[in-house]
């Protein structure tokens, strides 16, 4: 191990400050029955960024809030003439979420720089602790710092009910200067997230750290099938064009495409609507909903058209039409940085953590980062896999480890 790993090893993160700010922040937008809304720019939110701005200002960052909502904290470097690292996720909640997902990374980069202040140790690079506004919302905050959020995007109805604009109006943003919030490629030295994984391979595998590869490109299509309408009594079965019966066929051909080939692919039909939807009528139309999901563009094209062959194939059989239309909220892959993630990997081991390399099957903020900067992701365990729900829970050793690990990545960095 290099000498910089044994200078930084006194340096430690304190897991129950960590553990005892999760909990309070997780008080803000509880309703009533306890149940969690804290949902970008609703009250709750506005709260619970208030009371995290108030430590960012005690670990003196004197954050502000950028015209897209984002809330950014300073800690001034030996050498300002190079770039800042930066790291950080979100508060915001899907409704009735969980207290871990995105929270973890707010509260472990404010966590770094108290251990810092603690220790008194002052880096050569400038840290900056960045809290996305939205991300739950479509990455909002992260796509305004990336110069992606367009006029029609700051339209769109937030799950608060506002729109975009309104809600970062409501947070302390300007969307009237989104522009003001756009860092250039170059401005960073690099950005980290420590993020909940939100599934179960690390409990599964009994391993501390993921080191994520990418976020996976999503395609989104939604998919008709027309077939006639018909009474179910006096239809002969060999004379029906049934268009759900064509819609199963393909449900079970998208799932067997998706499963023919080695990877880490997923495809899933998620939505699915029958007219007229009476049991005496034979459905004459379906739509379905289909994403694909995977860290190659390409490959994700190849099981598209592999699906849709399949779906020419149906028709035929049935005697029913099929078209897919591409929704135009597509995301593109977005891979880490190979570097940074050795220093992860390096970081980890050198704390005696279990790593493993794996993709991230969730959007994040360091989706739209990764178009102007290096970028990493560190995914701790989620019990049981859960997340996007109250019963989501991640060890406060796990937490802790992710905590460390983040700390440890960015002293690697400072040697660079």
């Amino acid at each position: 191990m290099s000498e910089g790993f044994t200078l930084k090893q006194e340096l430690r993160v304190n897991e129950k400050r960590i553990e005892n700010r999760i909990f309070e922040l997780a008080k803000y937008g509880r309703d009533e029955k306890g149940r969690g809304y804290r949902v970008a720019y609703s009250k709750g939110d506005i709260e619970g960024r208030a009371w995290f701005m108030q430590l960012m200002e005690k670990a003196g960052l004197n954050p502000f809030i950028d015209s897209g909502g984002n809330i950014i904290g300073r800690r001034n470097g030996k050498n300002p003439a190079l770039k800042p690292i930066a790291f950080g996720s979100h508060l915001d909640m899907v409704p009735d979420g969980g207290d871990y997902d995105g929270t973890l990374g707010c509260i472990s980069a404010l966590e770094v720089i108290e251990v810092l202040n603690e220790n008194r140790f002052s880096t050569e690079h400038p840290l900056e602790v960045i809290v996305f506004a939205n991300e739950e919302g479509g990455l909002i905050g992260s796509k305004a710092m990336a110069g992606n959020l367009t006029a029609e995007g700051l339209k769109q109805v937030s799950q608060s009910g506002m729109m975009m604009s309104e809600g970062i109006r409501a947070i302390g943003g300007n969307p009237d200067d989104i522009q003001s919030s756009i860092r250039k490629k170059g401005d960073f030295h690099a950005f980290l997230e420590l993020h909940i994984e939100q599934g179960g391979t690390l409990e599964n595998e009994n391993l501390h750290i993921g080191v994520v590869e990418g976020i996976v490109g999503i395609l989104d299509c939604e998919v008709t099938i027309e077939g006639f309408a018909n009474h179910a009594g006096t239809t002969p079965m060999n004379l029906r064009k049934d268009a759900l019966l064509a819609a199963s066929k393909l449900v079970i051909a998208a799932n067997e495409v998706i499963n023919s080939m080695p990877g880490n692919q997923v495809g899933t039909v998620g939505k699915i609507a029958v007219q007229p939807g009476a049991y005496n009528v034979v459905p004459g139309k379906v739509t379905l909903g289909l994403e694909i999901r995977d860290l190659s563009w390409d490959k994700i094209e190849m099981l598209l058209s592999k699906i849709e062959e399949r779906a020419a194939s149906i028709a035929t059989d049935t005697e029913t039409k099929i078209s897919f239309t591409r929704e135009a909220n597509f995301v593109k892959p977005a891979l880490t940085d190979s570097s940074l993630q050795q220093k992860i990997i390096q970081s980890a081991n050198y704390l005696g953590l279990k790593t493993k390399v794996m993709p991230s099957g969730a959007g994040h903020d360091t989706q739209q980062i990764a178009s102007i900067a290096p970028v990493a992701m560190i995914f701790v365990p989620s019990v049981g896999g859960i997340s996007h729900s109250p019963k989501e829970f991640t060890k406060t050793a796990d937490m802790a480890n992710g905590a460390n690990v983040l700390l440890q990545t960015i002293m690697a960095l400072e040697r660079v």
